[in-house]
Parts: C-alpha cells; sequence; structure tokens
C-alpha cells in the first residue's frame, strides 16, 4: 500500500485514456446536433426531470440552507483530506476490509484484475460506477479475460449496444425504447422474438436475464457514492435494486472509490441524502440506500476490498480555485439544466463526465491540453451553478480554465518577455531604484523620436522614446 500520492506534484495521471475525446468538442458537437432523433430524446429526458426535481426540491423551505451545508462540508473534506482517509482505512480494517491505493487508472485496474483473478472468478456483476467508467476497468477485465456485466438497466443498454455513457445519472438517455428493444433483440441472450418497446416488458426481459447472473456470479464491483470516516462505512444509493443484489449475493466485494466521496460523519452524511435524491432524480428518497461496513460473518460478502482511486485528484486539490469540482456528488442537476448538454448530448464531450461538470473536470484529471476545447463547450448562463446542490461555481471554473488553456498556448513575445521583467523589477524596490538610475543610459539608444534598438523597436514602432528626465522622483524626495 501507498498514501504518497496524495502529496504528489499536480501532474496528469497515467492510464486515463477514455477521458480524453477523440476529436474536439465542437466537431463532435456538430455531428450531433444534425441528429434530430437524438435532440427530441435528450429534450423530453432533460425537461421530465428538470419539472419532476424542482417540485420536489420547492417542497423544503431550507434547501438553500441545505446546499450552503453540503458545500461547507466538502470544502472542510478537501481541507484535511488525507486524515480523513487514514482514519476510513483505519476503520475499514477494524472491521474486517482490506484498503488498498491506487495512484492512477493503472494501478487501480491492476489491484481490482488480481483481487478477481484471485477468486478463481472469470465473471463479475457491476453497480454503476462512474470511477469504473473513468479507469476503463471493463476493458481491463475483459483483455484479462474476466466477463463484467453490468446491472444497472442503463448500463446494460449501453453495454448491450456496444455503446458510451451519455449522461451521469441516465447513462442511456440517447436512446428511446424503440431503440432499446432493438437493441435487445440483436445482443441479449434468449430474448423472447416478439418483445415490445412497452418499459414494463423491457424491464422484464432485463430482470429475466440478470437474475441467473445474480445467483452464480461470485465476485461484484461497486462504486461509493460516500464513504464515512468515522466508522468505516460505504453508501450506495439507487433506484433499481440491482446494487442491493450485488452488495449482498456473492462471496467477494470490491469497492472503487475517488478519493473525495469521503465524509467525516453521519451526520454529514445525512445531509447528502437529502440533497442527491431530489437533485439528480427528484425524488424524496432513493429507493434503495445500501451500506455496509467491513465484513460481517454470515451475512453478504465475506471479503471486502475498497480501492481507493487518486488518478489526477490531488493535481485537482493543488488548484485552488479548481478543487472545488471535486465538490461533485454526481448528481447530474448540472446536466439536465444545461442549454448545451440538452442540445449535443454527452457524447460530443469525448468525456466519462458529460456535461457542465465534466467541462471543469475532465480537463483538471487529465490536463487541460488534452481537453482544451471543453472548457468553451458552455454559453457560461449560470443554470449549473444554481442548480448544483453542493454550490460549485461552474461558470468561475470554466473562466479559470479557459485562461489556463491559453496560456498552454502561448508562445513567449518580446512584449511579454518585457512585460514580465517590467513586473519582476517594480516589485523589488532595489531593483527598480537601480533600473531607474540605468533609464539615464537610454539616451545613448537614441535621441527623442527615434525608436529603441532591435529586439526592443517593436515597443518604439507607434510611439516615441521619450527621454528619462534630470533627476529620478527618489532623488527629487531625497533632497527636500
Amino acid at each position: 500500500m501507498t498514501r504518497t500520492f496524495l502529496g504528489m506534484p499536480a501532474t496528469a495521471p497515467a492510464g486515463v485514456g477514455q477521458l480524453r475525446g477523440e476529436e474536439s468538442f465542437p466537431a463532435a458537437a456538430r455531428r450531433s446536433l444534425a441528429d434530430p432523433q437524438l435532440r427530441r430524446n435528450l429534450g423530453h429526458a432533460t425537461r421530465t426531470i428538470r419539472a419532476k426535481s424542482a417540485g420536489v426540491i420547492g417542497e423544503l423551505p431550507d434547501w438553500q440552507e441545505l446546499r450552503s451545508a453540503g458545500s461547507a462540508i466538502k470544502a472542510d473534506v478537501l481541507a484535511r483530506l488525507p486524515e480523513l482517509l487514514e482514519q476510513l482505512e483505519a476503520k475499514v480494517t477494524e472491521a474486517g476490509g482490506v484498503v488498498h491505493w491506487a495512484a492512477d487508472a493503472n494501478e487501480a485496474n491492476r489491484i481490482v484484475t488480481d483481487l478477481v483473478r484471485a477468486t478463481g472468478s472469470d465473471r463479475v456483476i457491476k453497480v454503476k460506477s462512474m470511477a469504473t467508467q473513468e479507469i476503463g476497468l471493463n476493458e481491463a477485465l475483459a483483455e484479462a479475460g474476466i466477463e463484467p456485466v453490468e446491472t444497472d438497466l442503463a448500463e446494460l443498454i449501453v453495454q448491450l449496444g456496444d455503446d458510451r455513457p451519455s449522461h451521469i445519472l441516465v447513462p442511456a438517455i440517447h436512446r428511446n425504447r424503440a431503440e432499446i428493444r432493438e437493441i435487445f433483440l440483436r445482443a441479449m441472450p434468449e430474448v423472447d422474438p416478439a418483445l415490445t418497446d412497452e418499459p414494463a416488458v423491457l424491464a422484464a426481459a432485463a430482470r429475466r436475464y440478470l437474475r441467473q447472473t445474480f445467483l452464480h456470479t461470485k465476485v461484484a464491483v461497486s462504486g461509493a457514492n460516500f464513504a464515512v470516516a468515522e466508522t468505516g462505512t460505504l453508501a450506495v444509493v439507487e433506484s433499481e435494486g440491482n446494487g442491493r443484489m450485488c452488495l449482498t449475493l456473492p462471496e467477494t466485494l470490491i469497492t472503487v472509490m475517488g478519493v473525495e466521496k469521503v465524509v467525516p460523519t453521519w451526520r454529514d452524511l445525512e445531509v447528502f441524502l437529502q440533497l442527491l435524491p431530489r437533485a439528480s432524480t427528484g425524488e424524496r428518497m432513493n429507493p434503495y440506500t445500501s451500506m455496509w461496513t467491513g465484513v460481517t460473518p454470515g451475512d453478504g460478502p465475506q471479503a471486502f476490498h475498497l480501492v481507493l482511486l487518486d488518478n489526477g485528484r490531488s493535481a485537482v486539490l493543488a488548484d485552488e480555485v479548481g478543487r472545488q469540482a471535486l465538490h461533485c456528488i454526481r448528481c447530474s442537476a448540472c446536466l439536465n439544466v444545461c442549454p448545451v448538454y440538452e442540445r449535443t448530448g454527452g457524447h460530443a464531450y469525448g468525456s466519462v463526465y458529460p456535461g457542465p461538470i465534466g467541462a471543469v473536470l475532465s480537463p483538471q484529471l487529465t490536463g487541460v491540453a488534452d481537453n482544451a476545447s471543453l472548457p468553451y463547450a458552455s454559453s457560461l448562463c449560470g443554470a449549473c451553478f444554481d442548480a448544483c446542490p453542493v454550490k460549485i461555481d461552474i461558470p468561475e471554473l470554466l473562466v479559470h480554465l479557459r485562461a489556463e488553456a491559453v496560456e498552454a498556448r502561448r508562445r513567449p513575445t518580446a512584449e511579454s518577455v518585457a512585460m514580465a521583467a517590467a513586473a519582476y523589477t517594480m516589485d523589488r524596490p532595489r531593483l527598480y531604484e537601480a533600473a531607474q538610475r540605468a533609464a539615464r543610459l537610454s539616451r545613448l539608444a537614441g535621441r527623442r523620436g527615434r525608436g529603441l534598438p532591435p529586439p526592443l523597436n517593436g515597443w518604439t514602432g507607434s510611439r516615441d522614446l521619450p527621454d528619462p528626465p534630470a533627476q529620478t522622483f527618489r532623488d527629487w524626495w531625497a533632497e527636500r
């Protein structure tokens, strides 16, 4: 185990190729905008979620206070992240679990693959997890001869369709039910050829397909919505019950969790369990909230492994402005209100994390140079900030990252070098005084009305070089 990665320099991590887009956002967005069916699917889904969420949020008179509390808790977590993670590790270990520390995607994939191989299993069932998508775990498992089976309905649709998720909460939001029916008929084993596109019928087909998988697979892989440092408790919230099946039936459970998901206490968890369902699914509480603490003999998985994933988060934490992106609780509220996302969909972002949060998180995880167009995938209307349940100022982050993108492309010029030198000099009184005296020698460079010699002649191309005064202000002040 290693804990040193939390103090590593802010460099892009290895093994996060899935986060890098194959083409720029503008090019991908143009293609999405030309697909009328995609726009209809997205428009209908996001309008429905927005209306439902607004209704349940309106029931709470203290919603803004809850948002402020969530933001404050997240700021506190980031301020003492190493301390809380070590506390979490101690509590998980005390409860019979094993904690692994992964600096990047390659290390995390190696750890999980080795753990699965050690069980002798060649198949795993998976709870929906953004962290495992981020590191490309399914691909790594398949390469090792291990079959990953997604059990979340939307993730299953994406997997069977050989597709990519396009939304944090609803990965198959870009598909309508007719398209889902075609995917099931084409890719789902032993599906009824008379399958219709009624939602209940499609769900029943998925249930039949997954039931035997749940009962005969010994290893599960999950993410985690939260981890409570004071007890070592992990929490997953979901709407279908598939997560509950994965977390209780297998013999071995492996959880991959981004290090920012930790919260200090159970009281802190209470805040997020009110914020998350209302902002994400428009529900007062999640239908299934599963929590587990280590291993309980005779009940549930008898081996539990927690993989704490950095994968660029230390680099984000090092940025005083950018670190607020780590407050994200993956609710997708910013996607549901974003006019850009509603028209282009998630695939245009070329990132595991789409939408406004993806536009500020992905460039920081992999380096702005690898996602230079994403900070521009916004109108800066501010709807995402208003919707965010933990008050992430996404417009501020977008502007911040745009500045970084410009700086990354900028080459030094004579003017920028000269201005940097002037700023350095003026910040040091003694050096500035010496420069003032030396300025008198500029008379040697030429008379008034003539320019400076190269490489400074560009500055005087449109202005005269004035003669320096015979006496500096400092000298005048000293005399009087």
